[in-house]
């Protein structure tokens, strides 16, 4: 602590060092002033010194165990004392007079705008983990909430499944906050996907958790380096609690641990819900085949009956057939249309009887020229219009009509019948489960129960698969990690980069994985041979993915929890159908015993069975950016080729003794291995030698 001494007067030091004469006459004056003059610097060292511990006190008033807090954000400090994570607050500043602390809780009353309840509270739920639990709420303003969060020169995941998928995250160009709701990215690329969950996971060992109550709109700056956290009520699709003011909310919690692999595995646990059951083994086991990518709408009995006859006769099993888009004569129906199915009841017989199960394409519209259509309005089973006294009509890919409302126990009863119907009278095994997603609401809707938050409609139609679950497939989940059916990525086009092709599969499966979807199935081999969308060729009618894209795409395939098959291998040649008869079998006999043992333990921990590389690789920098590997487990890891033209890649193998497919032992990891050869009909894998 500093001290002041004030120089005595007439202590002036003359040139030789000795003191002056000091004069009688003129003793009185300056004896007042320098009295005057101590007494004032008397005052202002206790002032500095009030004003001082004022200050330390305030400064020890606004930190949080690990935390400091400052009128513009926050920054959290991990164990060493680095800086892990960084908040600012975009929407207002903090009147720092208005804070006070409480035990755990530093809370503060008026922003720059007016009266507010802001809090952060600290928690300790276990030695490893400090968790902070943050709220902003205007008390007066309707504006929006906005803070943004800093990437600190680390690696984030989660989020959403999007159309151009990276791992890790990219933050490209400018994006002011939109509803983060889910979307479908197919014919909206820019949205974001039909699997969300407001969840992000940083490599600096941190996780943010937005709260359910929260109307969030997310954006992002990459002049920044930031992902913007938004709130608000106006012009947004979310709507305040019935009977509460629109008065928005932005709050969140931030858990901070050792290490990625162990945060994540404590937010997992305390924050996700877990499927009950393991969905049908043979599906993890054998390969799904659908009629979408090779018919489209085209599909006839003759057809799907030819279908089985080839997977039979080219020597592959098959878990289930699913037959897709379009077997009813109108679109809400729930029969088959007799003009292309003229004896369903015998073709099922039939299929039966041969060896296969069969499962249906379903979705939650009613054309308005479907003799179901009167009956839904009828019965008052649709979203309505925002005045509630009429149906709502929607556009989707197939049509116009009216949406199914499964807030509405009288709808969910009601199509839940229609399948149950057609599932007892053909013996069907199961559904696959298409669209779902809020972006298929009307811009202004009503429901039986209002929705605060519109992918809430998402969460109640995935209830839905609840009876078949089995065998069912969904493409949309949000909190619906409890539903314990396969959850599809959405369609792919047949083409090699990260925008809805091979590349993207990876990374979109690894995100899904860390929102708590680990019952993946990685849409079709070779993608959706889409005319215009397709790397291949085209005969005028129908359209073949490239024959090396996809022998590529199914080696990946093979090492994803379950395999999907449309277009055929019998419509190359017979080395591709042979290449496709090898990675059938080494699915069978390699990964799906060990993607079972994986499941299983689902239940439990939530973990995910697709894992990054990071995953047994806590501290190592170049297993955070790797999107083109995986591991299945902690001790398989798999390095697909991904690049057209190649018959090698560049593998990187993280600390820990590999042996690879090939018999090689490699000891002295982390190390890359370049131009590493993989044929054609290979794909490098290893395993973790104990």
């Amino acid at each position: 602590m500093y001290q002041i001494v004030p120089v005595a007067p007439g202590e002036q030091q003359t040139a030789g060092g000795s003191p002056m004469k000091k004069k009688l006459s003129h003793e009185g004056r300056p004896m007042v002033l320098a009295g005057l003059l101590g007494c004032v610097l008397v005052l202002a060292a206790v002032v500095s010194w009030c004003y001082y511990s004022a200050s330390l006190r305030k400064a020890q008033l606004l930190k949080a165990e690990l935390l400091d807090l400052n009128k513009d954000g926050f920054i959290i400090h991990n164990m060493t004392g680095a800086v892990v994570f960084s908040m600012t607050f975009r929407s207002g500043t903090l009147d720092l007079d208005s804070c006070s602390k409480e035990g755990n809780i530093l809370s503060c009353t008026q922003s720059d705008s007016g009266k507010l309840n802001f809090f952060i509270q600290t928690v300790r739920p276990k030695d490893t983990v400090i968790c902070y639990r943050v709220r902003w709420e205007e008390l007066q303003s309707k504006r929006s909430v906005e803070h943004a969060m800093a990437y600190n020169d680390s690696h984030w995941y989660g989020g959403a499944e999007t159309a151009t998928q990276y791992w890790p995250i990219r933050i490209q160009g400018e994006k002011e906050p939109e509803p983060f709701i889910t979307s479908d990215v197919y014919s909206n690329r820019d949205a974001f996907g039909g699997i969300l969950e407001r969840y992000w996971l940083s490599s600096n060992a941190t996780a943010i958790k937005i709260n359910d109550s929260v109307p969030f709109h997310l954006g992002w700056s990459e002049k920044d380096r930031t992902l913007r956290f938004q709130a608000r009520y106006q012009d947004s699709p979310f709507k305040p609690a019935e009977g509460h003011q629109a008065l928005p909310e932005l709050s969140y919690r931030v858990c901070v641990g050792l290490d990625v692999t162990s945060i994540h595995k404590y937010m997992v646990r305390r924050y996700f819900p877990k499927p009950s059951k393991v969905p049908s083994p043979e599906v993890f086991k054998q390969p799904l085949w659908s009629t979408w990518a090779l018919h489209k709408t085209a599909v006839t009995q003759d057809k799907l009956l030819q279908y089985a006859s080839d997977i039979t006769e080219h020597g592959f099993t098959c878990s289930h057939l699913e037959l897709d888009d379009r077997y009813t004569s109108d679109y809400g129906e729930f029969d088959f249309d007799p003009q292309k199915f003229p004896n369903a009841s015998g073709m099922f017989d039939k299929l039966r009887e041969d060896g296969f199960q069969v499962s249906l394409w379903t979705h939650p519209f009613i054309n308005y020229d479907s003799i179901n259509f009167g009956v839904a309005v009828e019965k008052g089973l649709f979203v309505r219009e925002p005045s509630g006294e009429l149906p709502a009509l929607v556009r989707w890919w197939n049509g116009i009509g009216g949406i199914l409302d499964f807030t509405n126990p009288e709808a969910r009863e009601w199509y839940s019948s229609q399948l149950h119907m057609i599932k007892t009278r053909y013996g069907v095994t199961s559904f696959k489960f298409d669209a779902g997603e809020s972006s298929y609401l009307p811009r202004q809707f009503s429901t039986m129960v209002p929705l605060s938050d519109p992918s809430t409609f998402t969460r109640r139609y995935t209830e839905m698969v609840i009876p078949f679950s089995e065998r069912a497939e969904l493409r949309v989940g949000y909190q619906s990690q409890d539903i314990s059916c396969f959850f599809r990525i959405i369609d792919r086009d047949s083409v090699w980069g990260y925008e809805l092709g091979l590349k993207s599969i990876i990374p979109t499966v690894l995100t899904i994985s860390i929102l708590g979807y680990q019952f993946v199935l990685p849409d079709m081999i070779g993608g959706n041979a889409y005319p215009n969308r397709t790397t291949g060729t085209s005969d005028g009618k129908n359209v073949l993915p490239d024959r090396e894209l996809y022998i590529r795409w199914l080696e990946l395939s093979a090492f994803m929890p379950a395999m999907q098959f449309s277009i055929p291998p019998w419509a190359y040649d017979n080395e591709v159908v042979q290449i496709a008869q090898k990675f059938t079998e080494l699915h069978k006999t390699l990964v799906a015993p060990r993607v079972l043992e994986l499941a299983g333990e689902v239940l439990d921990t939530g973990d995910p069975i697709i894992r990054p590389l990071w995953w047994i690789a806590i501290n190592d920098e170049a297993a955070y950016k790797i999107d083109s590997q995986f591991l299945i487990g902690d001790d398989l890891m798999v390095a697909p080729v991904l690049e057209p033209g190649k018959q090698e890649r560049d593998i990187y193998l993280p600390a820990g003794r590999w042996r690879s497919y090939k018999g090689e032992h490699f000891d002295k990891c982390p190390m890359y291995l370049t131009d590493y050869p993989v044929d054609l009909d290979e794909i490098a894998f290893f395993t973790w030698v104990h």
